[in-house]
């Protein structure tokens, strides 16, 4: 018997592959081993998933600057934790629009009394979710163009910027979906409340996750945060115009809308 992945010879009754290591498959495919096929890939204890999952929030030190420096058969690969975070998203995306949509843009729950105030406030959200992967794939990359800046002394180059943030804000949109889609089934007219607490999350957390990558003292956090803010926020501006022209091309909101009554 071969390894179906090298081709190498086996020694009878092994389970795994001597040269390549992969586990030797000798059942036809069937619900039940695919079933635990999977629960071995993201429950298993050992796994890289959790181990990542786990290790970003206890130790994210250890899993950035370890695959930085070229430890990766502990944790798995950014990029791959990111394609896992996007599925999650994806799944999440879908639920809501296909059964929760209503209920949570039937309301203002913003209370805006102005028309225009209120579309845009409805239309936003709903934008955000329809190119949810595309507006966290060029986030990520402007995060890490922001962090450069800020953190310019501490010798990390962009692309070691991009790795923190692919961890980072994976972890956040899987912790996002799993606890929206809990807030979903219980009270879906408070769903966008949560989203707002998010940003509240995000910052405290990625508060914790630079402060323990970079060594920073409370003090140097202080000021790092109080110049990624500034940093950030011009980046804001430019970002908010963008959006509000992409919803003006795509005729979500239109120039007549901006009109004073007659």
């Amino acid at each position: 018997m071969h390894c179906k992945n090298c081709n190498t010879k086996l020694i009878e009754g092994n389970d795994f592959c001597g040269f390549c290591g992969a586990k030797v498959i000798r059942n036809r495919l069937t619900i039940k081993n695919l079933f635990i096929h999977i629960t071995e890939q993201f429950f298993n204890y050992d796994n890289k998933f959790l181990n990542t999952f786990i290790g970003i929030i206890k130790n994210p030190k250890d899993v950035i600057d370890g695959y930085i420096n070229g430890t990766r058969k502990k944790y798995i690969n950014p990029i791959s934790f990111f394609a896992i975070s996007l599925t999650f998203s994806g799944f999440s995306i879908f639920l809501i629009k296909k059964f929760f949509i209503d209920t949570i843009f039937s309301e203002n729950v913003f209370g805006f009394d102005n028309p225009m105030s209120q579309q845009i406030m409805e239309q936003t959200p709903k934008f955000t979710l329809e190119y949810n992967s595309l507006i966290l794939s060029f986030l990520i990359p402007l995060l890490a163009l922001i962090s450069l800046i800020v953190f310019y002394n501490k010798k990390y180059n962009y692309t070691e910027h991009l790795v923190i943030y692919l961890y980072s804000i994976s972890l956040i949109t899987i912790i996002s979906v799993v606890f929206g889609l809990i807030v979903l089934l219980i009270e879906p007219s408070a769903y966008m409340y949560f989203g707002l607490s998010l940003n509240l999350l995000n910052i405290i957390f990625h508060c914790y996750l630079l402060k323990r990558i970079f060594n920073l003292s409370g003090s140097e956090l202080l000021l790092k945060f109080l110049i990624f803010l500034f940093v950030a926020g011009i980046f804001y501006i430019g970002f908010s115009i963008f959006v509000f022209v992409i919803l003006l091309l795509t005729g979500v909101i239109n120039p007549q809308d901006f009109a004073p009554p007659s």
